[in-house]
């Protein structure tokens, strides 16, 4: 989830929407690392769950499940917000997490 994070804060450096929206290279591969993060949190075990109520999990998988499932459907203003807003909180928490186990 932590390699996803850093990913797509990567892809998204100096990017503008307008340019965010145009390239579907780089909205596609935004979408792949935002499935691969609601994959990667759907295998987390309901206890991990338990312990760190900061990461929004619920929300992660149901975002996953949107992007597999509706793909013509997607809104590219939610990805855009939780690309630039959420993925970067997210990384935070996922690296304190880590910080425990080191």
């Amino acid at each position: 989830m932590l390699d996803a994070t850093d990913e797509i804060l990567s892809f998204l450096v100096g990017t503008t929407y307008e340019y965010f929206t145009t390239d579907r290279k780089l909205a596609s591969a935004t979408i792949k690392q935002l499935e691969v993060i609601g994959e990667a949190a759907a295998h987390v075990t309901d206890q991990f769950k338990l312990l760190h109520p900061e990461i929004q999990w619920r929300e992660i998988i149901g975002l996953r499940n949107i992007l597999v499932h509706e793909y013509f459907d997607i809104d590219f203003d939610l990805i855009w917000n939780i690309s630039n807003k959420n993925v970067p909180r997210l990384q935070q928490e996922l690296k304190a997490i880590l910080t425990q186990f080191h």
